[in-house]
């Protein structure tokens, strides 16, 4: 409760108050402008389910752009929200996903562009709206995005943000990756022990790439719960000696435990599924140091040429 309350403190309260205190100011502005970093208001559950304590404070920032726009219309104050396209590399992402998550994020520097163009604009022209960065830019003749990718070589594989309605096809691989399993359960009925093989083919590779210098740089005990048609428990100890693993459960407390539908961790080890959306989405379950459950993603990089 004590992070709940810090992030609606922040969130909420922060948005709010500091409107308040800013409001006398921004009166007397000839060009007023309060712009929240927040996302268009969705009502779907995708949103909520996996994270409702987040979404409910940044709908609450949403909220005070809907109401505080039209309160304060009449003393042309505009209130608008910009949120992003993609995911921006931050201290926040780079937490989450390791620094390897710059190759599939754009710099802050878009945001800064894209809430520039915005406040450049007649208050009294724009307010109550649910601006996307990227749109936002294009409508300011901005057609090359290249330089704004953290990455440009990988500028066409970046990782889209969430809260979005028209991300969401791309966001929902799940669906995707069931169809296509669906399609070939009649050959793995077939063929029922090449099926059963994914995962352990999976652990296979992932032991032939164990190394001292793995260890050192993830330090860490996983314990892999997978769900599904390949249902078991494996263990990966990147703490001791060269590393291990193995069926079951490990030997210590592990500092993170995943929890995945085995077609799902199929798909994120063979570089098909992000693992920052597979935790996004639901799709991925983690219990423990989140930190050092995101540092596997290095080595799924490094077994996706080999599965």
């Amino acid at each position: 409760m004590k992070r709940y309350d810090l992030m609606h403190n922040i969130n909420i309260r922060g948005t709010f108050l500091v409107s308040k205190v800013c409001l006398p100011y921004l009166k007397r502005s000839h060009n007023p402008h309060i712009v929240n970093i927040s996302p268009p208001l969705s009502m779907k559950p995708i949103w909520f389910k996996n994270h409702v304590a987040y979404t409910m404070s940044k709908y609450g920032m949403s909220m005070c752009v809907l109401g505080m726009a039209e309160e304060f219309k009449g003393d042309g104050i505009a209130v608008n929200a910009v949120w992003p396209k993609t995911a921006i590399y931050t201290a926040a992402i780079e937490v989450l996903s390791g620094p390897d998550s710059s190759n599939y994020s754009r710099k802050p520097e878009i945001m800064g562009d894209a809430v520039y163009s915005l406040i450049c604009k007649d208050s009294k022209s724009v307010t109550g709206k649910f601006l996307i960065d990227e749109e936002l830019l294009k409508s300011e003749g901005i057609t090359d995005f290249t330089n704004y990718a953290c990455n440009p070589a990988n500028k066409n594989n970046l990782m889209l943000d969430f809260f979005l309605e028209d991300n969401l096809a791309e966001l929902s691989l799940q669906g995707q990756l069931e169809n296509s399993y669906s399609q070939k359960k009649t050959e793995s009925i077939q063929d029922s022990s090449k099926s059963n093989l994914k995962i352990e083919q999976v652990f296979t590779a992932i032991e032939a790439n164990l190394s001292n210098e793995l260890v050192n740089k993830t330090g860490a005990v996983f314990q892999f719960n997978v769900k599904g048609d390949e249902a078991g428990t494996w263990y990966l100890d990147l703490k001791t000696g060269k590393g291990s693993m193995g069926k079951g459960e490990p030997s210590q407390p592990p500092d993170a435990t995943l929890t995945m539908d085995s077609q799902n961790f199929f798909a994120m080890f063979t570089g098909k599924l992000k693992p920052t959306s597979a935790f996004m989405m639901g799709k991925l379950r983690i219990q423990g140091n989140l930190q050092k459950a995101m540092k596997l993603e290095k080595l799924m990089q490094s077994l996706k040429s080999k599965l």
